[in-house]
């Protein structure tokens, strides 16, 4: 299979981003996968009952950050 790598950065209001968040944290806990649309093409990725999940956050310069990231 072909290596398919989506990254999209826009601004948002944060009540926005967070409204993204729970619609993932949803399609995780209820379907066990997540969906995505690129260029008109709706990709499913099978995530399964276990994954790793790191966190970091980085506050007190200019850019604080929140990362997240979920591997399996």
């Amino acid at each position: 299979m072909e290596l398919l790598e989506i990254e999209r950065e826009r601004r948002l209001r944060r009540e926005d981003a967070a409204s993204w968040l729970r619609r993932l944290a949803d399609s995780l806990s209820r379907h066990n996968e997540v969906e995505f649309v690129r260029e008109g093409l709706r990709y499913h990725v099978e995530v399964p009952d276990d994954v790793t999940m790191n966190v970091e956050i980085e506050v007190g310069g200019d850019d604080n950050e929140i990362e997240i990231e979920i591997s399996w």
